[in-house]
């Protein structure tokens, strides 16, 4: 069978797989769990799921154990296993993103055109106060946010059409997506700075966003490029 049929056949697969593996002894059992789940994610173009993971290890086996365990191994490596995006994923530490940059060209992680402050900024608008309209961001900014600017971030996957907002006409609105997600290394939308205590704090205001100071778990967003602004895009 080609790995191309093994793929397709994911649940008839599994159907065949032993996962309690109650003929081991408990800690060659445990090492084998362990092997199963990092070679998942290793294969995976993205994270992968508790759900999936599950499909491969015993119904009773830990699996924060069994990532902890992973974790500790790969101490001494220049990788890691993280929590993103609702699941996990093998990443290069952030020490090695220059080296990176050297062998490849590109920073680690990014194969897409990088974001200008006005998209930096509007996207950090649309993390902390989703479901948010076009409408309301551009009262927010004081002038117009351009389709062309809201067609960037989606184009990057790093929004996506929310629910319909109450006001007249129904308007869609933005929210990010797990893609977000993954490129800001975040697990869930709880681990942004909170803004509140920013607020509180005098480290950022409504004055400081509309200056271009982005938050510093955002601050990868922006490019160092000029900002190729469109005529009625946020500047």
């Amino acid at each position: 069978m080609s790995e191309a049929s093994t793929r397709r056949k994911p649940n008839q697969q599994s159907a065949l797989l032993d996962t309690e593996l109650e003929h081991l002894p408990p800690e060659l059992r445990w090492r084998e769990w362990m092997g199963r789940v990092e070679a998942v994610v290793f294969a995976a173009s993205e994270p992968v799921t508790r759900s999936v993971l599950a499909r491969v290890v015993g119904k009773n086996c830990n699996l924060e154990l069994i990532i902890d365990d992973i974790r500790a191994e790969l101490a001494g490596r220049p990788y890691e296993l993280v929590a993103v995006a609702g699941g996990w994923q093998h990443r290069t530490k952030k020490a090695f993103g220059d080296i990176i940059h050297a062998a490849f060209g590109t920073p680690a992680g990014q194969g897409s055109k990088e974001l200008s402050q006005s998209e930096a900024l509007v996207l950090m608008c649309i993390a902390y106060f989703q479901p948010i309209t076009r409408a309301e961001l551009s009262s927010f900014f004081g002038k117009e946010v351009s389709r062309d600017l809201i067609g960037v971030l989606r184009a990057q996957d790093l929004i996506a059409s929310g629910p319909r907002s109450p006001q007249p006409g129904a308007p869609y609105t933005y929210v990010t997506t797990k893609t977000f997600l993954s490129q800001f290394g975040l697990d869930t939308l709880r681990q942004l700075p909170d803004f509140e205590a920013l607020e509180d704090a005098g480290l950022l205001s409504k004055e400081k966003l509309l200056a271009g100071d982005i938050p510093a778990g955002l601050a990868s967003a922006g490019g160092d490029g000029e900002d190729d602004v469109v005529e009625d895009q946020v500047s």
